[in-house]
């Protein structure tokens, strides 16, 4: 069986507990992705994430779209993921260390209704890329480079 699970990990000179707020703020999203996808939260969406959250994001891929999240994983400071509709998770886990926490981004389709779709295309590849350039952004925001 095929791995069905691409991380990327950085360590980032912040508080784990300032990095999840980030994170559990869809608001936020479109300041660190990496894909160049994500524009906007949706109307109704909450100010902070937590375990069965739903919102909404608009996105752009070619041509501009709408997708439903649910938070699926969530332990305060140290987890957060969240499923589309297909099934697949994106997920952060912050590892407090010393001179900051390692954050290690996920895109996990073991989950996916249909995973061997994902397994034939582009996208895992084009998921680690952009998860790199995620934790770029996101080390930037907190004023250092990944």
């Amino acid at each position: 069986m095929p791995r069905r699970s691409v991380s990327v990990s950085s360590v980032v000179p912040a508080p784990a507990a300032a990095i999840f707020d980030l994170l559990a703020d869809p608001a936020q999203h479109p300041l660190i992705d990496g894909s160049g996808t994500v524009l906007a939260p949706r109307e109704g969406a909450p100010g902070r994430l937590a375990l069965g959250s739903t919102f909404g994001m608009d996105m752009k891929m070619g041509v501009g779209y709408r997708i439903e999240n649910t938070v699926v994983e969530f332990e305060e400071d140290r987890l957060i993921a969240w499923r589309h509709f297909n099934g697949h998770r994106w997920r952060w886990q912050l590892t407090p260390v010393p001179g900051g926490t390692e954050v290690t981004e996920t895109f996990d389709w073991s989950t996916a209704r249909m995973p061997l779709l994902l397994d034939l295309s582009p996208f895992p590849r084009r998921n680690k890329a952009s998860m790199r350039r995620s934790l770029e952004r996101l080390a930037a925001l907190f004023g250092t480079a990944a």
